[in-house]
């Protein structure tokens, strides 16, 4: 498993430092600016010894965007063996877009980069019709699809990769070189987007008592940009008790737990995941 946040390795780093996860890959999400709009990369596998010198040279492109750079950065981690590199939901950005993204735009930067790409993500947090249409993209640019999670919530992914390897260098070399990619879709990728939306909702607004001391409430789990714009502080700064009108509007979306809601939900929105239903799906035809 490879997790990742956006651009930094704190959290696999952490996660190194106990014997259970020791062997997790050093990843994260790179955020790309490119002529208007954000890509972000998936980087899995980092070596060990240059990871943050690696992390900083990426942070500082992000910062200061240069497409021959972007090239540039992609090339040098394509040639380290056992990292994957993978383009995450490239029809989607931050700004909510969508399938919208300008296709001149995407061209370009594929145009560009697809030599130093090694899969495309199907996200199992994204529509059926979305994915469908990565599929298309895959085959176009000649490259495999990886099973991604873009997960914010406690929900479990909703696609896995199927292998036989058994290390994650093992499967970077399947991706990047054998280009085999098996995954299997599970049940919650079937149900309706606003249901799954709204789960994760309910997981972010959540309190975790069982959780350490500065995350258990979603004030302390949520950030924001100091006066200065320097550094990121958890919102509870803000204040010493969360404003009444937040708590309360809080507490209407906190209903949409009840099963019975639940249940109404799904059949106002019924069909609104897509055609496709839990299956094991093999994407070989996009490599």
């Amino acid at each position: 498993m490879s997790l990742t946040d956006h651009d930094n390795i704190e959290a696999p780093t952490l996660l190194r430092t106990m014997a259970e996860t020791s062997q997790i890959p050093l990843a994260l999400e790179w955020s790309v600016p490119f002529r208007g709009t954000t890509f972000h990369i998936g980087v899995h596998n980092l070596p060990a010894t240059s990871a943050q010198e690696i992390v900083t040279d990426l942070n500082a492109c992000t910062h200061n965007p240069c497409e021959h750079r972007i090239v540039e950065l992609l090339s040098m981690l394509d040639q380290i063996p056992d990292v994957l590199v993978v383009f995450n939901h490239p029809l989607w950005n931050q700004t909510c877009s969508g399938e919208a993204r300008g296709s001149e735009v995407l061209d370009r930067f594929l145009r560009q980069a697809n030599n130093f790409l090694h899969a495309f993500e199907f996200n199992a947090t994204r529509c059926s019709r979305e994915n469908k249409n990565v599929i298309k993209l895959a085959e176009r640019w000649q490259r495999p699809l990886v099973s991604g999670g873009d997960r914010h919530g406690c929900e479990p992914s909703g696609a896995l990769n199927l292998t036989r390897c058994e290390t994650f260098s093992e499967f970077v070399d399947e991706i990047r070189r054998a280009k085999r990619s098996h995954m299997l879709l599970l049940p919650q990728y079937a149900e309706p987007a606003v249901i799954r939306t709204t789960r994760t909702l309910l997981d972010v607004i959540r309190e975790y008592p069982e959780y350490p001391d500065g995350s258990r409430r979603w004030d302390n789990r949520i950030f924001h940009p100091d006066a200065c714009g320097s550094m990121d502080r958890p919102v509870s700064s803000l204040w010493k008790a969360p404003p009444v009108f937040v708590e309360r509007t809080f507490a209407c979306i906190r209903v949409l737990e009840n099963a019975a809601v639940q249940r109404v939900l799904r059949r106002m929105f019924r069909g609104g995941a897509g055609s496709y239903a839990p299956a094991e799906i093999s994407p070989e035809a996009a490599s």
